[in-house]
């Protein structure tokens, strides 16, 4: 048996259960690994709310750290004890996870468990947005939303090594200078400035190349209309709500692209998933991102871990900590 968190019908916070579960067996072509960390992300509210349907009960979870602890038949990549981190299906708020070795990388020892953790998933994120949905490039200028926050803070700084100009919204004082010391050349703050209206007087009517809205429903329309001609909106969540239907039509007015991408499907292969981890823990070693983890909570406060992400309040990534 091992400790875990576990929902077994939608809802608020109050649903999240510390149970103990069965301990997962090892498969062919899979691999057990111990947990350290796991990390905490708006998809895993999505899940507990009922936003994104699964199958009940469910654990939660879709990123962690560790070491191995079994290896299954037919695996060849990694051995027993061997640090690694992990993109997985609903199972990383536990002690132990099964986990496919497609999305499986290797740790360098350079980077602690912890940070490897906090990085991987926002990490991936950020690198595949900036690299695969809207390719920044020197020269650009580009919005980025809650540019405090934790996928925030690093589309900043890959945008900046790219070298485009970066304009971030963050609602206070403090999370703006935030944001400043990740690389953001301006800051609009979005509860009581006009987004699109800022970004004229920024821009001096050149308006952005893109813009990156993890936040959803209450920022869409304002990205939009962020847009220079040939803009692109990339919107990849929905910490606000989900973003309501819309004409297609609209997309005319300037010939706007819009994307609605998610991780999985740029990572799908194991050399996909490799090339792209690689890359990123590079970027971490020669210093072009740095990760701040804002908040790290025990496995059995894990209630306390989403309120706080749905709080709005995070400087960075929250972790749970796995004994």
């Amino acid at each position: 048996m091992m400790n875990a968190i576990q929902v077994s019908e939608p809802g608020d916070i109050s649903v999240l259960e510390y149970v103990q579960v069965e301990k997962p067996v090892v498969a062919p072509g899979k691999i057990v690994v111990k947990n350290a960390f796991s990390g905490v992300n708006f998809i895993d509210t999505y899940f507990r709310t009922g936003l994104y349907p699964t199958t009940m009960p469910t654990l939660l979870g879709r990123e962690g750290s560790g070491t191995v602890a079994e290896v299954g038949e037919g695996v060849t990549d990694f051995k027993v004890g061997d640090k690694v981190a992990f993109l997985t299906a609903n199972n990383s708020y536990a002690q132990y996870s099964l986990v496919d070795p497609t999305m499986v990388a290797h740790v360098p020892d350079s980077i602690g468990l912890d940070v490897a953790a906090a990085i991987l998933l926002q990490g991936l994120t950020a690198l595949t947005l900036t690299t695969r949905s809207y390719l920044v490039k020197k020269g650009d200028i580009i919005l980025v939303h809650a540019a405090a926050g934790g996928t925030g803070r690093l589309l900043v700084q890959l945008c900046k090594y790219f070298g485009a100009t970066v304009i971030g919204t963050t609602s206070t004082e403090e999370k703006a200078l935030l944001a400043i010391e990740s690389g953001a050349d301006h800051i609009i703050y979005y509860n009581r400035e006009d987004v699109p209206t800022r970004v004229r007087e920024i821009t001096g009517g050149r308006m952005v190349n893109a813009v990156f809205d993890g936040v959803g429903k209450a920022t869409f329309q304002g990205s939009f209309d962020s847009l220079a001609r040939c803009g692109t909106l990339v919107s990849f969540g929905n910490a606000s709500g989900k973003v309501p239907p819309i004409e297609i039509n609209m997309l005319s007015k300037g010939n706007i692209t819009l994307l609605r991408p998610t991780l999985f499907f740029y990572i799908t292969t194991r050399q996909e998933f490799t090339e792209a981890s690689q890359e990123m823990f590079n970027l971490i070693e020669k210093g072009a991102i740095k990760f701040n983890i804002c908040e790290v909570f025990e496995l059995p406060r894990a209630a306390d871990a989403h309120t706080f992400l749905e709080s709005r309040k995070t400087t960075g990534k929250i972790l749970i900590s796995i004994d």
